[in-house]
């Protein structure tokens, strides 16, 4: 019998059942167990046409058995038959026995936060059911909109639309259990233009909770604004620039600064934040917060992969970084509280993941901001950012954007690579503005950074 999308009391009374076999395994000192069931609807044009018409379900349930010493196992299956779930419990405990001795492995006994709706992470109109009929109409205005915006677009590359539900339901034998309800809806435009003998192609796009706060149209407006600012870019000459980065861009940045703040790696080796508690890692412009209970927020939850509730981090406060993220077993080996920043799926063992990322913004407009800068790039592409060293900090990307001149942004900027150092650009920024933007779990506002080192070509 598949997983599917069970009843509450059914997906409960195996979760028990399936404890209880556990604690009955030698050797096994603790358990906990992990149902997850998502159902998906994807659609996607091209030019129009259809090109990608999918709906999907996928679900499973997994456990994890402790030992007295410090091991751990995990194993799951997509069947609720007692055979099979039989073969779970089975694998989870030799994968346990078999595992190496930790520290800091143990489970939470506290209370467990259900209240999902205060989070406002599940939306009752994409409960209720989206058709078809609803995407195709969505799908075919934001196609409208962008081939009509501009006689240069030669081609709708994608107009794209996605939604779903999932639900997960976590209990353990130290006595605690719950559920979590959550929704999530995308949309995207890419498009590609044309001007005599140059190409070039943009998109726009984005994920929320709620259709609400999802808008087709801006988005099939916003790429086609993005791909016809660029047209044309050439390189700057090579040299040192006040650079601005557009919020999403920004918010790229911040992610990667984020991920190096979760202790796991910190105890591995390979973060440049270990050993930083305290210490100045950027200028006294950058604040930068991570909160598992930001409304809507699409990396929110009420408890976290080991039921610890979750909730709000602060991470660099001024300039000086103050906290990592954690988990129960880092935060044991730290002598610290769990940060509830637990981060795992059915099949795997808790690590520590970011939730919602925010960069808090400054008082300054970006039209402000970008009036004060006499010579400079706006950059509004970035490309390699995954290929950031995350112990040197090192960095070489590609990017794209406009040249600001006086004040004024002006020429499109294409073929150039900005290179440096992580903690070096976290140092110069110099202003961070008010026009936060979010892009699915990340947010950020437009920032100013003085002394960029940019490799391009000859001057315009």
């Amino acid at each position: 019998m598949s997983v599917g999308d069970a009843p509450r009391r059914e997906i409960e009374s195996v979760g028990a059942w399936m404890l209880d076999r556990a604690m009955s395994m030698n050797g096994v000192t603790g358990a906990d167990v992990l149902y997850y069931f998502s159902r998906s609807h994807t659609l996607s044009l091209r030019d129009g046409e259809p090109e990608e018409n999918a709906s999907g379900v996928s679900g499973g349930i997994g456990l994890r058995c402790l030992g007295k010493d410090g091991r751990q196992g995990v194993a799951f299956g997509n069947n609720l038959s007692r055979t099979a779930l039989v073969d779970v419990i089975e694998w989870s405990h030799a994968n346990c026995m078999n595992s190496e001795p930790e520290e800091g492995i143990f489970l939470y006994s506290g209370s467990l936060d259900d209240d999902a709706a205060r989070l406002e992470i599940s939306d009752a109109e994409i409960m209720s059911g989206i058709g078809t009929d609803w995407r195709m109409r969505e799908c075919l205005a934001m196609t409208a909109e962008a081939k009509g915006l501009d006689e240069r677009v030669v081609s709708v590359r994608a107009a794209s639309w996605g939604d779903g539900y999932a639900k997960s339901f976590y209990a353990s034998t130290s006595g605690i259990s719950g559920w979590r309800a959550e929704t999530s809806a995308s949309c995207g435009v890419a498009v590609v233009m044309n001007s005599g003998d140059s190409f070039e192609m943009g998109s726009s796009g984005n994920s929320a909770r709620y259709l609400s706060d999802l808008d087709g149209l801006y988005h099939a407006r916003t790429s086609v604004n993005k791909t016809r600012t660029l047209m044309g870019g050439k390189p700057l000459a090579t040299g040192k620039y006040t650079v601005a980065f557009e919020p999403e861009i920004a918010a790229m940045i911040v992610g990667e600064v984020g991920e190096l703040f979760c202790s796991s790696d910190i105890h591995k080796g390979r973060s440049l934040m270990k050993g930083k508690l305290g210490k100045s890692v950027a200028s006294g412009a950058v604040s930068l917060v991570d909160d598992g209970r930001m409304s809507r927020g699409m990396g929110s939850s009420p408890f976290d992969g080991e039921g610890v509730p979750t909730g709000k981090t602060v991470l660099i406060e001024a300039g000086t970084a103050v906290n990592y993220l954690y988990n129960l077993q880092y935060a044991s080996k730290d002598g610290v509280n769990s940060t509830g920043n637990a981060s795992r799926s059915i099949g795997s063992l808790p690590d520590v993941g970011t939730s919602n990322l925010l960069l808090l913004p400054g008082q300054e407009s970006r039209e402000s901001m970008i009036r004060g800068i006499s010579n400079g790039f706006l950059v509004s592409e970035l490309m390699g950012l995954h290929t950031l060293d995350p112990i040197s900090g090192d960095f070489s990307l590609g990017a794209k954007g406009v040249r600001i001149s006086g004040g004024v942004p002006g020429e499109p900027v294409a073929g150039v690579t900005i290179a440096g150092n992580l903690l070096d650009l976290l140092m110069k920024v110099t202003a961070v503005g008010s026009d936060v933007t979010f892009f699915r779990s990340i947010g950020a506002p437009t920032i100013v950074v003085e002394g960029v080192s940019v490799a391009g070509g000859s001057a315009f």
